[in-house]
């Protein structure tokens, strides 16, 4: 067992573990006293492992109601948070007791979000069950749904009490799901860690299960370092935005269903690192996505993303942040202007 220690303004470990699932009773007991708990997960995620977590809870004698939603970005929005607000009335749930996010991404989003805002604030657990989650958004303390205006512009910064990370769980994820968290962990090469880019570029999607108990901990200790210099997204943590300005508009454009969260920072990392970045080095990271069957590019026209990346929450007084990578393991924040960023993507510069 690894442990990672993140100290915020609510401090919390972050265990990492195969077999942690069947242990999280046991975890979760060391670290909160109350008995009493829902979990929240998407209805996937609900068949394959929400006995398991109840049954290792009971063993401590912690009670645990489950709330299952709709799998997919479709739900994390403002009903389905209004459906877990009266749920956890239905359960009397007070600020004593706490939540569970198990699943994906979304999962922990709406989970950390309703944690943050229910009663004012009561603790929650992250148990991670996708790639992307584990080495990315169950780390850090951000949470949010989405609204019609755009992705992730509703939300709060709650850090969970625990975070525990079982690599097991990652052997039955769709291969499409597994390529998806890959694209997080080359934005984590790309940022601050070239050995890891250079252990990426030696394994593809078919091998990468070799190293990844090196890789779930070397992103997770990436991020930690960054979110405990900048927790609250002002400075230094906006280079783990790298791809997602695009990403983001790429899914919106695809309405949020054909195009995952993953496969859209992919083809963002690339189109920015081609449009800004010198031709070897983009050649190098299209190389390396390809090889985890992940896309280089987007047939959206530039002309009609930009519209969503003026829409996005990295916009600032008509200013919008956006990071390159020069090199492989460094990045630089830019700041330009809404129309600037467009004549750039565009190709006017």
């Amino acid at each position: 067992m690894k442990t990672i220690n993140v100290h915020t303004s609510s401090p919390y470990n972050i265990i990492i573990q195969r077999g942690s699932l069947d242990k999280s009773g046991e975890l979760i007991s060391s670290a909160l006293k109350s008995k009493k708990a829902v979990i929240i997960t998407d209805d996937i995620v609900n068949n394959l492992y929400a006995k398991r977590l109840v049954k290792s809870l009971a063993d401590y004698d912690i009670n645990a109601d489950v709330f299952a939603f709709p799998h997919g970005e479709q739900s994390k929005n403002l009903d389905t948070l209004s459906d877990i607000y009266d749920f956890l009335c239905e359960k009397n749930i007070t600020r004593s007791d706490f939540l569970i996010a198990l699943g994906g991404g979304v999962v922990g989003d709406i989970t950390g979000f309703a944690a943050a805002t229910y009663l004012r604030g009561i603790d929650f657990v992250q148990i991670p069950t996708t790639l992307l989650a584990q080495v990315d958004s169950s780390v850090g303390g951000k949470t949010a749904v989405d609204i019609k205006g755009g992705k992730n512009l509703v939300g709060a910064f709650k850090q969970p009490a625990l975070v525990i990370c079982d690599s097991d769980i990652l052997q039955s994820l769709p291969r499409c799901e597994l390529a998806c968290g890959m694209a997080e962990v080359i934005k984590y090469g790309m940022i601050r860690d070239r050995n890891l880019f250079e252990l990426l570029e030696k394994h593809n999607l078919s091998t990468v299960d070799e190293a990844m108990d090196e890789i779930v901990y070397t992103c997770i200790d990436i991020k930690r370092d960054v979110v405990e210099h900048d927790e609250f997204d002002k400075g230094e943590r906006m280079i783990l935005n790298f791809g997602h300005t695009l990403g983001h508009a790429i899914e919106g454009w695809h309405n949020y269903t054909d195009y995952s969260h993953g496969m859209g920072v992919s083809a963002g990392m690339c189109m920015i690192t081609r449009k800004l970045c010198s031709a070897e080095l983009s050649e190098r990271l299209e190389k390396c996505v390809a090889s985890y069957e992940l896309p280089t590019g987007t047939e959206a026209p530039v002309s009609e993303l930009l519209p969503y990346c003026s829409k996005d929450k990295k916009c600032e007084s008509g200013n919008i942040n956006y990071i390159i990578c020069p090199e492989v393991g460094k990045a630089e924040i830019r700041r330009v202007s809404v129309s600037e960023f467009k004549k750039l993507m565009e190709g006017q510069n």
